[in-house]
């Protein structure tokens, strides 16, 4: 466990490092215009989560994620204790990330987009409401935990399709959220879903300011999507769950 643990710690800060700087990297070379944005965020979500995932689903579950450690420890895959350790983990891991981003991005930039941390209003008060956001959170991690997680957590078909068709669907259904989360509301202030309350939670402890108005949303609405998703699988036909 305490491997598992720290690989989660690892893996979470380079990949909330790597997805930070790539995502801002791609809004710095669309800067022009905004269309381009909407494509480039989710692809490159796509890219880097399927890597991470691909390379550490075998070693510690590839959770970089409280959501997915969450509804694992709920399904009986995890135990309370491990999910406690791999939650602590994550959330070091986001900090450490970002700690690191700001001791090396330009202050300029980082302040222009917040460090790239989960913003629901920026500092101008161009965004959405707390209702709309929280809504949002809710509907794209129940998208994930209903497409993705529903694919991975099936033994049968994870044999059926193997680990790389697996990481696709996982690192797909991200991009899919993250893209109709930044389409859907067409709010500059809004920076998308955030599917990672530790990335959000990291992001603001380092930089504060905006990051902290409605911070609880990144926590409360993928929290209900887990239990509703929880409930949901309950209903489903057994033999679609061996």
């Amino acid at each position: 466990m305490w491997r598992a643990t720290f690989t989660e710690l690892i893996a979470t800060t380079f990949l909330v490092f790597t997805l930070t700087i790539s995502i801002i990297s791609c809004l710095e070379s669309s800067n022009e215009s905004e269309k381009p944005n909407k494509i480039l965020v989710p692809f490159a979500v796509f890219i880097i989560a399927f890597f991470f995932l691909l390379a550490t689903i075998p070693l510690s579950g590839g959770h970089m994620n409280p959501i997915f450690t969450i509804i694992a420890a709920l399904k009986g895959f995890t135990s309370l204790l491990r999910a406690v350790f791999y939650i602590t983990a994550q959330c070091l891991g986001s900090i450490i990330s970002y700690t690191i981003i700001k001791s090396v991005m330009d202050a300029n930039t980082a302040q222009k987009y917040s460090l790239g941390g989960c913003e629901i209003n920026d500092r101008n008060g161009t965004g959405i409401t707390l209702e709309t956001a929280l809504v949002l959170e809710f509907c794209c991690t129940f998208l994930v935990l209903f497409v993705g997680v529903t694919v991975a957590f099936d033994k049968r078909r994870f044999k059926e399709l193997g680990l790389v068709m697996i990481c696709v669907v996982l690192a797909a259904t991200m991009g899919l959220a993250v893209f109709v989360s930044i389409t859907v509301t067409g709010k500059s202030g809004y920076g998308g879903v955030g599917l990672n309350p530790a990335r959000c939670l990291g992001s603001a402890l380092v930089h504060g300011g905006s990051l902290w108005y409605g911070h609880w949303v990144f926590w409360v609405g993928p929290f209900l999507a887990c239990i509703v998703y929880y409930g949901f699988t309950l209903t489903l036909p057994k033999e679609g769950m061996e």
